[in-house]
Parts: structure tokens; C-alpha cells; sequence
């Protein structure tokens, strides 16, 4: 890996350290909490405060890179040329003010459209899972075994049941089949660490319909770099500036799941 990117790695993870000790001291103080699109969208003080510290860190660091934060903070992104930082400074806002875990801060770091570094970091529990593109993919500095293969009838999948009920995105008679064969199905509110959880074998896959580029920059190189596959939910590749389904799968049961159950 080249140089500047081992800078950028290092900082990168530097301040992720940073900004979950801010966190964990907001934890024992009041959250000032508002709502966004809608009255499940929710932001605190905490999400902004936490993508304000590291644009600025990114800004004053590497000036020429451009960022996409979930918070608006950072630039308008129109085009991926550059290198452009996609940004969620707490994934699982909602879990974040009734859990007080289930949480983390997703950093992807993409040049001219490819994912070079990742980065999920659950702060409570102090897992931090870092991705660089051709070297692998590692939890607290160890690396992470490359994914098998596996069943559908061996696999746990992480899956909303908003999607086998009555919703506006997608007929909840597609899943209802995946969830029956399945062994088990889990939800964890939070898509990054969903994701992180597919890269270090924890899960075999998730399944979600509306994601956008925060959501799932970080995991995405994650799951890339430990050997899974990341599309949308009929197999294509994901639009880094735009909203998406998202399927995330260990080798095999990915193209199981599209052949028997999506486009059956």
C-alpha cells in the first residue's frame, strides 16, 4: 500500500479512537435529540458534533480530499474523482439514544469510485474493524479469516422485519420464503455493523431495501476485503451517491439467494 495511504490509515484510526471517547462521555450526559425526515429519523447533538470533529480533522489533514457526511457537514458530492471520505459519525442513531450500544462510526475512503480503506467502529464494545483494499481485513489488528461458503439452511441472516410485513418497498411474499429456510434471522439496527458482523463471520448475510452511501461505505470495503459480496438487492453494483437496497452475503449463499429467491 502506498504511502499516503498508510498516512491516511493511521489517522484515520488515531481518531476514531478520539471520537469514541467523546462519545462515551456524551453517553453519561443529555442527549439533545431531533427528528429528520420523519419521526423514526433521528439526530442528536452527538451525530453532529462527531462528523464535525473529523471534517475538520480531514480538512486541515488532507485538504485536497472532499467528504460525504450523513449530517451535511461536508461537501456536495457530485462525483466520486478524488478522493472522497463517505462519512456516518453514528450508525444506529436510534439505538444510540434507547440502547446505549448497538452503535458505531462507518468511515469509507474511496479513490476515483474504489474503496481503498474501511472502517467500523463498534465504541462501546471497542471493536475496531479496518479494511485496506488488497491486504485484507482485520478486528483489533487481527486479521480476519477469508469467508466460506455456506447454505441456506446453515446461514444466519440479519433482516428487518419490516420486509416480510406490509411496506412500500418491496412485496413482503419475496423474504417470507429466505426467513422459513433460513436458521435463524437476527436484526441489529445498525447496517454498519451488520455489515462488520458479515466480514467477521458473524453473520452470513443482511438484507435491507433502503440504505444510503453512509450507511454502507465503510462495510462495503469490509465485506469486500474478508471475501463477501456487496450488491444491491437483484445482484448490481451499488450506487456510492445514492440511496440503495443492499445485500450483503458470504460466497455461495449470495448467488443461492438471488437464483431461489429473488429472481425466482
Amino acid at each position: 500500500m502506498q504511502e499516503k495511504w498508510k498516512e491516511i490509515d493511521e489517522c484515520v484510526q488515531h481518531w476514531l479512537k478520539e471520537a469514541g471517547a467523546r462519545i462515551h462521555t456524551a453517553l453519561e450526559e443529555k442527549l439533545t435529540i431531533e427528528t429528520k425526515a420523519h419521526r423514526n429519523d433521528l439526530v442528536t447533538n452527538v451525530d453532529r458534533e462527531i462528523e464535525r470533529f473529523f471534517i475538520e480533522k480531514i480538512r486541515k489533514t488532507f485538504p485536497d480530499h472532499h467528504v460525504l457526511g450523513e449530517e451535511g457537514f461536508g461537501d456536495e458530492i457530485k462525483t466520486l474523482q478524488g478522493v472522497v471520505w463517505i462519512i456516518d459519525p453514528i450508525d444506529g442513531t436510534m439505538n444510540f439514544i434507547h440502547q446505549k450500544r448497538n452503535f458505531a462510526i462507518s468511515i469509507g475512503v474511496f479513490e476515483n469510485g474504489v474503496g481503498i480503506l474501511g472502517y467500523v467502529y463498534d465504541v462501546v464494545h471497542d471493536e475496531l474493524y479496518v479494511a485496506r483494499k488488497g491486504e485484507g481485513a482485520f478486528l483489533n489488528g487481527k486479521p480476519l479469516p477469508r469467508l466460506e461458503p455456506v447454505s441456506v439452511s446453515e446461514a444466519v441472516i440479519s433482516l428487518n422485519a419490516t420486509w416480510v410485513t406490509e411496506n412500500k418497498r418491496i412485496d413482503p411474499k419475496v423474504l417470507a420464503p429466505l426467513v422459513k429456510a433460513a436458521r435463524g434471522t437476527r436484526s441489529y439496527g445498525s447496517a454498519a455493523l451488520e455489515m462488520a458482523y458479515v466480514a467477521a463471520g458473524r453473520l452470513d448475510a443482511y438484507i435491507t431495501m433502503r440504505l444510503s452511501p453512509w450507511d454502507f461505505a465503510g462495510g462495503l470495503v469490509l465485506v469486500q476485503e474478508a471475501g463477501g459480496i456487496v450488491t444491491n438487492l437483484y445482484g448490481e453494483p451499488l450506487d456510492l451517491l445514492g440511496k440503495n437496497s443492499v445485500f450483503v452475503s458470504k460466497p455461495g449463499l449470495h448467488e443461492e439467494i438471488l437464483q431461489k429467491y429473488i429472481h425466482r
